[in-house]
């Protein structure tokens, strides 16, 4: 996409990735250039990121863009669009996910499923016959690669939601707000540098939200110490730590679970923290990032990988199928990116799901009054005097400062995903679309959030040299309002049944 408000560098000499610093890249003038960069035909200091396109073959950008000429058209932040009494729903993908949140969104009084997209059409008639039974009616678009397109074209729809592999989130997502769509996106949004900008250029042109679906911020401990920080609890909270480590190995070598094998086929081809916003969305939102802070620059380390090729070098032996995986140089099982703010403070962002550890989403708040930890089980608070409080004072804390969503979503939380979280976001965007709130998280967490995936691969493959964080606010960050209502100060009146 072309734009006069942005700089195109090219990755040549000292281009790179389009990012100011470039001094906290390379030293003494030296480029750092690895051996995948070279196999890649890249010159100067790497690419922004890669993704695969539909067929999964590998697609480089050997452009970026830099955040210096962009001009803020219109600030999506605090935004609130005009209402819309029934929202009218199109799912693109359903797979996994979007068959999960297609049953999250059922019971939410005043949507209207409208079209359902998958390249399987097993998978977009099973879904169908699913709303069917609810009471919609909605057509389906399937059979292949561009049908989603189609949908997104309809009139009569006013939100699209993509949950595809996450390597098609962001074409899919501005070509919907393209056309005159507000989007909700799975996670991440955006895998490379170029796509977090044209979410952004393309949501504040258009005035159409692009919401990312950041579930883990709606978990109960998540809301929970929030609440805390934003009432002071913590003091100044100085550094907080995140996570998404579970044993996917099952799963991603699996020839059923994953369309096309998508996500075996990232960790054969990429580096970095490529699933980064579980842990980062929910202590993000503590930090005010990018609504009085903002993410400065990060530095990522990553070990070998002990486990994935030598998985595809045994299956190989007996499945041919198997036999292009042989050899490659797949992603590290533990990524570690710690990222520091404008203003001082420390982010660590942990990503292993190749090893065998029980699911972590590891939420570490540490303020200079106390502190809080969640995962491993059970949830802890400390206020000092180096311990944990008793469980009977936590329950005290924990009712003090509980925000004003988790009891009045408690009994509706009780038999959706993720401990509640999946039907309270669901809820939330729906509300505030419904009565023209600001929504709870908007393209400028989006892009930031996601922006992790290409810089953190670029660490990873010049040596963990430091690498500047684009301001996608255009400098808003200083003043814009918070979001996350957890206390439902905007709160409409829909309905679950």
């Amino acid at each position: 996409m072309k734009s006069n408000r942005r700089q195109f560098l090219k990755t040549t000499g000292l281009a790179g990735l389009g990012l100011t610093g470039i001094g906290s890249m390379v030293k003494g003038g030296n480029v750092a250039k690895t051996t995948k960069d070279k196999e890649m035909g890249l010159t100067g200091l790497a690419i922004a990121g890669a993704r695969y396109d539909t067929l999964a073959s590998l697609k480089v950008e050997s452009s970026t863009v830099s955040e210096r000429n962009h001009v803020q058209v219109f600030n999506m932040a605090g935004y609130a669009a005009p209402k819309i009494s029934t929202v009218r729903l199109g799912i693109i993908g359903m797979g996994n996910r979007g068959t999960g949140n297609l049953n999250t969104i059922l019971p939410i009084e005043g949507v209207e499923i409208k079209a359902l997209c998958d390249i399987e059409i097993v998978r977009a008639e099973r879904a169908a016959e699913r709303a069917r039974k609810a009471g919609h009616t909605p057509v389906i678009y399937a059979g292949s690669k561009d049908e989603w397109k189609k949908l997104c074209e309809r009139p009569d729809i006013d939100l699209v939601m993509v949950t595809t592999p996450w390597y098609m989130h962001a074409e899919q997502a501005v070509y919907a707000m393209e056309q005159g769509k507000h989007v909700a996106t799975a996670v991440p949004a955006a895998g490379t540098l170029k796509e977090c900008w044209d979410l952004v250029e393309t949501s504040e042109r258009t005035k159409k939200h692009l919401y990312m679906l950041e579930n883990i911020a709606f978990c109960e401990f998540q809301l929970l110490t929030l609440n805390m920080a934003r009432k002071g609890f913590f003091g100044e909270v100085v550094h907080c730590e995140g996570a998404y480590n579970s044993s996917k190995m099952n799963n991603n070598f699996s020839r059923t679970m994953y369309w096309d094998m998508w996500w075996l086929r990232q960790y054969a081809w990429r580096k970095g923290n490529f699933y980064p916003t579980h842990g980062l969305g929910p202590v993000a939102q503590i930090l005010n990032i990018n609504r009085g802070d903002r993410l400065d620059y990060l530095v990522s380390v990553e070990t070998d990988d002990f486990m994935m090729e030598k998985k595809a070098r045994e299956l190989a032996q007996s499945d041919d199928f198997f036999r292009p995986f042989v050899g490659k140089d797949f992603r590290g099982n533990m990524n570690v990116t710690t990222i520091r703010t404008k203003k001082g403070k420390t982010i660590m962002l942990q990503h292993d799901a190749t090893s065998p550890t029980p699911e972590s989403y590891i939420h570490g708040i540490y303020g200079t009054h106390g502190a809080a930890l969640c995962y491993p089980e059970p949830s802890r608070i400390s206020k000092g005097e180096h311990r944990w409080v008793s469980a009977e004072e936590f329950e005290k804390i924990k009712a003090q400062y509980t925000p004003v969503i988790t009891p009045r979503m408690r009994e509706w939380a009780k038999t959706s995903g993720h401990g509640g979280a999946d039907i309270q976001e669901a809820w939330r965007l729906i509300d505030c679309l419904r009565n023209g709130f600001p929504l709870d998280m908007d393209v400028y967490d989006a892009a930031a959030w996601s922006s992790i995936v290409p810089l953190s691969e670029w660490s990873v493959n010049n040596r963990s040299n430091s690498v500047d964080i684009p301001d996608f606010t255009a400098g808003a960050w200083k003043t814009n309002p918070l979001n996350m209502d957890i206390n439902l100060e905007k709160c409409g009146n829909t309905m679950i049944k």
